[in-house]
C-alpha cells in the first residue's frame, strides 16, 4: 500500500490511533444563553458571529488540534434548515486559514461536487493547498436540498452522474503533466493545464461524505477516505466494519464529525442529543477511546450547543482529552 498523503497521515495515523479536530465555525450560537441573547439582539437563529473566528483559529492551531473543518452552504435557507454554516464563501475562507494557521489539516465537510464548476474547484483547492503548505483535505458531498440545483442550472436527480464525473475531472487536473479529460474530447496534446498543482505528487486527498449517490464499491475505490455522518456506538460499529470490508483492515480512514455540549461537569454522564453528545470530559475520553477502537480515525467538534465560552472550551479538550488523542508531529509546512 502506497504511504498516505501527509495531511491525511496527521488527520488519521497509522495504528488505530484517533485524532481530535473542530468544525468551524467556533461559536456557541445553539446554546440556550446565547440563543435568548441573539433574539433580543435581533440576530437570525444559525447565523454565527464570525467576529472572533481568525483569533480562535489560531488557538485551535497552537492548542494542537488536528484539523479545522469548513462546511459548504452555497444558499442560507431558514426555512426548511436554519444553519447558515460557516457562512465564509469557501475556498475564500480556507485560503485566510492558510495564512492564520501553521500545523492544522484545513478540510471541507463537505463541498457540493455537482453544483460547482470541478476544473474551479481543483484550482481552488490546490491553491489553497500550497498556500497552507500541503494541508488541505477536500471533503466532497453530491448535496441535499433540492432547492438549489435549479437556481445554480443544475438538476438534482442528476447529481449522481454528476459526482462521478467531477470526482474524475479533479484527479486528472491536479496530475502532472498536461490535462485530459477524453470524455470532454480534451487529449494531452492540447497542453492545456490546470496551475498551480498540488504540493504532493499525489494531489489533495478527496473524502466522500456519506454515501454521495454512489453505491459502497464506487466510494471505497475512489475516496481516500469516508466522511460519514455521527452514529451511536452500535450503528457506528456496522458502518466501521462494511468500510474496513471494502478497504481492507489497513485500508482508508473513516472520519466522523460530533456535536458537542461539553458540560462544567467533569464526571456527566454522556446524554445522546441530536448529532452527537452532551457529556463530561470524562465520559467524552471514554467514549472516544470506543470509538477508536471501532475503527474511527478522526473525529471534529461542533461546538455550537454550549453556553461557555468557546475559549474555555478549547483550552479544557486541549488539557483533558486530547492529550489522549495526540495529533502527529507535523512536518515543516512546505512552499510557504
Amino acid at each position: 500500500m502506497a504511504s498516505p498523503h501527509p495531511a491525511l497521515a496527521r488527520l488519521a495515523p497509522a495504528g488505530g490511533r484517533l485524532t481530535l479536530g473542530l468544525e468551524l465555525p467556533l461559536d456557541n450560537d445553539w446554546g440556550a444563553a446565547r440563543r435568548h441573547a441573539d433574539q433580543q439582539s435581533g440576530r437570525p437563529f444559525g447565523v454565527p458571529d464570525l467576529t472572533e473566528h481568525a483569533r480562535l483559529a489560531r488557538l485551535a492551531d497552537r492548542l494542537g488540534f488536528a484539523a479545522l473543518w469548513l462546511r459548504d452552504v452555497p444558499l442560507h435557507d431558514p426555512v426548511q434548515f436554519g444553519d447558515a454554516g460557516t457562512v465564509f464563501e469557501t475556498f475564500t475562507h480556507l485560503g485566510h486559514l492558510a495564512a492564520v494557521t501553521d500545523h492544522v489539516v484545513l478540510g471541507t465537510g463537505a463541498v457540493v461536487l455537482p453544483l460547482r464548476e470541478p476544473l474551479l474547484i481543483a484550482k481552488a483547492a490546490a491553491t489553497v493547498d500550497v498556500l497552507s503548505g500541503g494541508r488541505m483535505l477536500l471533503g466532497l458531498a453530491s448535496g441535499d436540498r433540492p432547492v438549489e440545483y435549479p437556481l445554480f442550472g443544475r438538476e438534482f436527480q442528476a447529481r449522481g452522474a454528476a459526482f462521478r464525473e467531477g470526482v474524475e475531472t479533479l484527479r486528472a487536473a491536479w496530475r502532472g503533466g498536461p490535462l485530459e479529460l477524453p470524455r470532454a474530447g480534451l487529449g494531452r496534446d492540447r497542453q492545456l493545464e490546470v496551475l498551480p498543482k498540488p504540493v504532493h505528487p499525489a494531489g489533495i486527498p478527496i473524502a466522500v461524505a456519506g454515501g454521495a449517490q454512489q453505491t459502497p464499491e464506487w466510494v471505497a475505490e475512489h475516496a481516500d477516505a469516508s466522511l460519514n455522518y455521527p452514529r451511536e456506538l452500535g450503528a457506528l460499529r456496522l458502518k466501521t466494519r462494511a468500510w474496513r470490508q471494502l478497504t481492507g483492515e489497513e485500508g482508508k480512514p473513516y472520519l466522523t464529525p460530533m456535536v458537542l455540549n461539553l458540560t462544567e461537569d467533569a464526571g456527566a454522564p454522556p446524554r445522546p442529543i441530536r448529532l452527537g453528545l452532551s457529556t463530561g470530559r470524562k465520559a467524552l475520553v471514554d467514549h472516544l477511546a470506543r470509538m477508536a477502537e471501532l475503527g474511527v480515525a478522526h473525529v471534529s467538534f461542533n461546538l455550537r450547543p454550549n453556553d461557555r465560552p468557546v475559549d474555555e472550551l478549547l483550552h479544557e479538550l486541549a488539557e483533558d482529552v486530547l492529550p489522549h488523542f495526540p495529533t502527529p508531529a507535523a512536518a515543516p509546512p512546505a512552499g510557504r
